[in-house]
């Protein structure tokens, strides 16, 4: 066994300020990636920092053109919130989507976007709908925000504390679902923009990232028409047991085009 001080602060501050003092301590909130890992062996923390129980880390507010929602709030509450839905719907379904019961019973917001699991799902929502990432210590652009496999711009002792959302006009999910984990062997998130054209692709390359020119050929002309010639290189995804490279841009062009079917004018 391996020595491990579990911490429950009361407070961001208190958080933050164990977080700053004890370089091998890693915050805790869904720990939905972060328990199996200690499970294995991977990681010895010396502090566990529990981030569930403070207030300020929760809550869903809509206040037009901007949704912002907690970074301790489990995917279960986005999904049945009538907020979210209201506000964006897809982003409820997206969170509906994740996993099982018991993983967004238990999983967070916050901790999925700061993990940034090459595959996971909230990072296409993030970068689709241009949200703002709202830490400890700054306001991250979701473009500046995901770097690499499990790599973002999260400092070692910043802390996220809520995702501001931009409302679009319109937007829908669409995901091959992994049969066994549940998560996005491709997911395409379509975002319409008052001004612009989002389109947010996870499970498909190191980190999630923008399919461009997707979003060229939407801006020009929003129908699935508009993506039935378009596929992303597949020299540029990548190959592995779940998915051949050439497969995967396959799925990444035909969930586009079902994710843009749902739009009605």
């Amino acid at each position: 066994m391996y020595a491990t001080r579990y911490v429950r602060p009361a407070s961001l501050d208190e958080a933050v300020s164990v977080l700053a003092a004890n370089d091998e301590a890693r915050p805790l909130s869904g720990g939905m990636t972060l328990v199996p890992t200690l499970k294995q062996r991977l990681a010895a923390p010396t502090h566990l920092i529990d981030l569930t129980r403070i207030d300020a880390l929760r809550g869903i507010v809509s206040e037009p053109p901007m949704l912002r929602i907690g970074a301790a709030t489990t995917h279960a509450q986005v999904a049945a919130s009538p907020v979210v839905a209201a506000a964006i719907p897809a982003l409820a379904k997206l969170a509906g989507l994740i996993a099982d019961p018991q993983v967004r019973n238990r999983g967070t917001l916050g901790g999925s976007v700061a993990n940034d699991d090459p595959a996971a799902d909230y990072p296409s929502a993030v970068l689709a709908l241009n949200a703002v990432v709202v830490t400890t210590q700054r306001h991250i652009p979701a473009d500046e925000f995901f770097i690499d496999t499990f790599v973002t711009a999260l400092e070692p002792t910043e802390l996220i504390t809520a995702i501001e959302f931009q409302t679009p006009l319109w937007a829908n999910y669409e995901k091959l679902r992994h049969p066994a984990s549940g998560y996005a062997v491709v997911g395409v998130f379509i975002a319409r923009h008052e001004s612009h054209v989002r389109v947010a692709v996870t499970g498909a390359g190191a980190s999630v990232f923008r399919w461009q020119e997707a979003e060229q050929a939407l801006q020009h002309d929003f129908s699935s028409d508009a993506l039935d010639t378009l596929a992303p290189d597949p020299r540029d995804l990548p190959d592995d047991a779940h998915a051949s490279a050439r497969y995967r841009a396959h799925l990444v062009a035909t969930y586009a085009r079902h994710a843009q079917r749902a739009y009605v004018e």
